[in-house]
């Protein structure tokens, strides 16, 4: 019998399309029981499928003519993709047909399409994306991670009141603990928007605990973690990066001598664990903060485990009534129209980083 969570992935999204969706679908279709609705070239996605078992899921294919490419404006993509597989994903959503999308196709466009398909919950300026990231101690939520390269401090505050619905619905954390990423701990430090956010942080009803080092992010001594899109995306990037670096210079280290191989045969199941933990693939996709609906970002560069991890994240989001929390919540949530822009001196809205 099909399962009652239904999320529609665009299948022709990312840099390899069909050869990581399908597989990553069938992936979380076998581990969650959900209905995948993949989007695409019907073509394309039957001939990957046939390259997989996949007997007994609840797989189903919905044909879309067009593709977004990774380089296209955004407005291109909204006035002349309207037959794409991102747009018809999304459209499954808003219809009612699908409770969730996720994509790794153009991000830029990604959210171009939540914000005009989907729609923005009402006091929200901006959609953000957040990403979940793991830490010495529990998971904690980074955010924003290149929705909007520019912001004004009040955005920061209402990144803040998103993430705090996000950490409680979803990750349990009561009351969550945020930070404001900055140069250094004491209120002062920072440049104009760190100083301006940090004052209104701290008169909001969050539980502010001030700024956070970047070196600090990881400690797991804060739960949400604001700043704006550039700074987070570039903070997303260096530590996949220093992730995949650590993880070769270990593999060089241990190949360099037989002592140093018979070492890791004993060490082995704790280098696996390692090698999990800092995988982005395992941590899934970004949801996007701020939209009527869920939908999840993922990497363009991601492997069916990644597709899949985002998948089975969208799922429990669903399961968990994340929508009904971050939509009602939000809604519900006084302080978001404080901190808006129709209280403050009207800014352009930005232009998302791929």
């Amino acid at each position: 019998m099909p399962s009652s969570v239904r999320l529609a992935v665009d299948a022709m999204g990312g840099d390899v399309g069909p050869a990581v969706n399908v597989p990553g679908a069938i992936e979380a279709a076998r581990a969650t029981g959900a209905t995948i609705i993949l989007v695409g070239d019907e073509t394309a996605i039957g001939e990957e499928l046939q390259r997989h078992p996949h007997q007994g899921l609840h797989l189903e294919v919905v044909h879309a003519s067009q593709t977004v490419g990774m380089a296209e404006k955004p407005s291109d993509v909204l006035r002349r993709k309207k037959d794409s597989s991102m747009q018809v994903a999304f459209r499954l959503v808003r219809d009612g047909q699908a409770q969730g999308v996720v994509t790794a196709g153009n991000s830029g466009a990604a959210l171009a399409c939540g914000m005009f398909i989907l729609g923005r919950i009402p006091g929200v300026d901006r959609p953000a994306l957040a990403t979940i990231l793991p830490t010495l101690k529990n998971p904690a939520v980074l955010i924003d991670v290149g929705a909007n390269a520019d912001c004004k401090p009040y955005n920061l505050v209402q990144f803040g009141l998103m993430a705090e619905v996000l950490a409680e619905s979803v990750l349990g954390i009561p009351h969550p603990r945020v930070g404001i990423l900055s140069i250094g701990e004491e209120e002062g430090k920072g440049n104009a928007l760190t100083k301006e956010a940090y004052g209104l942080l701290k008169s909001s009803s969050l539980n502010f605990v001030g700024n956070v080092e970047g070196r600090d992010i990881f400690r797991g001594d804060t739960d949400i973690i604001v700043c704006d899109g550039f700074t987070g995306n570039i903070a997303l990037k260096l530590s996949e990066g220093l992730g995949s670096a650590l993880a070769t210079i270990l593999k060089n280290e241990i190949r360099s001598s037989w002592l140093s191989r018979m070492g890791a045969l004993l060490a082995m199941p704790a280098f696996r664990r390692f090698a999990k933990k800092i995988d982005y693939a395992e941590y899934g996709g970004a949801p996007i903060l701020g939209l009527n609906e869920i939908a999840m970002v993922c990497h363009g560069a991601s492997n069916a485990r990644a597709i899949a991890t985002a998948l089975e994240q969208a799922a429990l989001f669903v399961k968990r009534q994340a929508k009904a929390h971050l939509v009602e919540g939000l809604k519900a949530n006084t302080e978001l129209a404080l901190f808006s822009r129709s209280s403050k001196t009207k800014s352009p809205d930005p232009a998302p980083i791929s």
